[in-house]
């Protein structure tokens, strides 16, 4: 998933709505995107503990290593992708594709979980409030943009776009490999076999779970 932020963002067509704000901060101040981007999951998580309370559990608590580890891996993989410098706009597509390609098969987890901590708090479409989550990142990506340096920096049309082909390339995979599921699943599809049903009045049971 690191991977796949730093593939679009070396695209230089602005960055996914996730990552917007830690990426245009970090245009503009000395901590890394890695380091944004760990500061904005926290705060991010603090969020849901404030939506959920007394639902929130421990799940959401291992948010924090693996958005630590996230973060600094985002640095490690700007590292590996230095020598990318696509001038070509069709080059740059191809970065922004890519990098689509791999968050789509990777969840960011930080943002995945408010917003389905937001959908399930309030009953709301989960498919709108992540759309709503999108667009919010992304318009306060440009106002920090504006406010900060005076001008829009690092949010494009290649925001858009990742917006739009991440979730659908998450469909389009979850479709392809559905073939997987019951061998992934394969235990929990098993008959369960029971050893202390009465012999004289034995009764059959179908868990479905």
């Amino acid at each position: 998933s690191s991977f796949g932020v730093s593939l679009v963002t070396k695209a230089n067509l602005g960055t996914s709505p996730i990552s917007a704000i830690p990426y245009v901060l970090s245009l503009n101040f000395s901590p890394t995107l890695g380091n944004f981007t760990i500061i904005f999951s926290v705060f991010l998580i603090f969020l849901q503990l404030l939506i959920l309370r007394k639902n929130f559990k421990l799940e959401h608590i291992l948010q924090i290593p693996i958005s630590i580890a996230f973060g600094y891996f985002i640095d490690f993989t700007m590292i590996l992708l230095s020598f990318v410098n696509p001038q070509l706009y069709v080059v740059k597509i191809i970065y922004l594709i890519l990098g689509c390609i791999v968050l789509g098969d990777v969840a960011m987890l930080p943002g995945e979980s408010f917003v389905r901590a937001v959908s399930t708090t309030w009953k709301t479409d989960f498919g709108i409030t992540k759309i709503c989550f999108d667009v919010s990142m992304t318009v306060g990506a440009v106002i920090i943009s504006f406010v900060c340096a005076g001008r829009l920096d690092g949010v494009r049309e290649g925001t858009i776009i990742a917006a739009l082909l991440v979730g659908f390339i998450a469909r389009l995979l979850g479709r392809m490999l559905a073939f997987a599921k019951p061998y992934i699943l394969k235990e929990s599809l098993e008959p369960v076999a029971t050893t202390d049903v009465a012999t004289s009045n034995a009764v059959t049971v179908i868990a479905i779970g």
